[in-house]
């Protein structure tokens, strides 16, 4: 059973960077593709990024390309998303999901695809 735990939300002002951690526990972390969602209040949950399990593919919504960067780090079972040039419309609780993936070039845009999620961090940009 994987399970995951996100750090590094906070409060920062508009232009900022935050830095924020998922880190895994369980089985064969190398196995699974990553993604980060985000959820505003009364929105739903929306793709933000996603990397294959090989770290060779990696895909982001295009509101936040050139902004975010999405890495792992297998050794240390730990997933990242580098936050920079943050907008308040990045407002949202971030949470990190894991999926089993057969191929180590396999991503997904789609929450249900995701077997395992953490409780979320929450982000807040003020302008």
């Amino acid at each position: 059973q994987v399970q995951l735990v996100e750090s590094g939300g906070g409060l920062v002002q508009a232009g900022g960077s935050l830095r924020l951690s998922c880190a895994a526990s369980g089985p064969t972390f190398s196995s699974y593709a990553m993604g980060w969602f985000r959820q505003a209040p009364g929105k739903e949950r929306e793709f933000v990024a996603a990397i294959s399990w090989s770290g060779g593919n990696i895909r982001y919504v295009d509101s936040v390309k050139g902004r975010f960067t999405i890495s792992k780090d297998n050794a240390k079972n730990t997933m990242f998303l580098q936050m920079n040039s943050l907008k308040p419309e990045d407002t949202a609780v971030y949470f990190c999901a894991a999926g089993y993936a057969t191929s180590r070039w396999y991503i997904s845009q789609t929450p249900g695809w995701y077997d395992h999620w953490g409780q979320g961090t929450q982000v807040t940009v003020s302008s």
